[in-house]
């Protein structure tokens, strides 16, 4: 129940806490001071090494790697310590920001889902559903809609629709997706989970 789920919870950021572990991002000035304060907040260290030239050095202390497809420049780094982070079993997740939006952010979600075997996808509606739809239009799959359009950051599309597509993507890459909004998904590829508690005014 609501109990056991909280209490869960309860000891999931307990055991961060005793770990402390340090998390490399790969992520945009828009979000690196955000997402340093929140691991720091959380119990864990942040680096933000994302120079292509050290990456694959970094992530060999780290923990976690989390990359962030808002750092558009920075997708060969990524590819590099997402590689590196593959060989030495260090979860990696991808933020597929704006995924759908231009072709250049089309290319590099295939690339990175091309080089790097990722932990967790995390993203919004959109962001989700357009992954999916290139996966769909490379294994001519049929597609539950014509075109799913990504809105920025924003995310107005039907749930059931992103659903189907982060179980999709799970089901391909072997990962958990997680579709944030007003009510968040996640999702192994088999069971579905939502948690209730976001905002509709920050549907991200």
């Amino acid at each position: 129940g609501a109990d056991g789920m909280k209490e869960k919870m309860k000891q999931a950021l307990q055991q961060v806490r005793e770990q402390a572990p340090l998390v490399q991002c790969i992520t945009n000035f828009v979000t690196v001071n955000d997402c340093a304060n929140i691991i720091l907040a959380a119990g864990g260290s942040p680096t933000m090494a994302m120079d292509a030239r050290e990456v694959e050095e970094a992530v060999r202390d780290v923990s976690a790697l989390v990359c962030n497809m808002g750092a558009i420049e920075s997708v060969e780094a990524m590819c590099l310590a997402g590689r590196e982070a593959n060989k030495l079993h260090i979860p990696v997740i991808l933020d597929p920001v704006a995924a759908g939006g231009t072709q250049l952010r089309r290319d590099a979600s295939a690339e990175l889902l091309e080089n790097v075997q990722f932990s967790v996808i995390r993203g919004n509606a959109s962001e989700i559903m357009a992954l999916a739809a290139e996966i769909r239009k490379a294994e001519r799959l049929p597609s539950p809609t014509a075109n799913p359009a990504t809105k920025g950051v924003d995310s107005l599309n039907d749930s059931r629709e992103a659903v189907e597509s982060a179980r999709l993507l799970a089901g391909r890459f072997g990962c958990v997706v997680s579709i944030s909004g007003e009510s968040d998904f996640i999702t192994d590829g088999q069971t579905v989970l939502m948690v209730e508690g976001g905002s509709a005014l920050v549907p991200l």
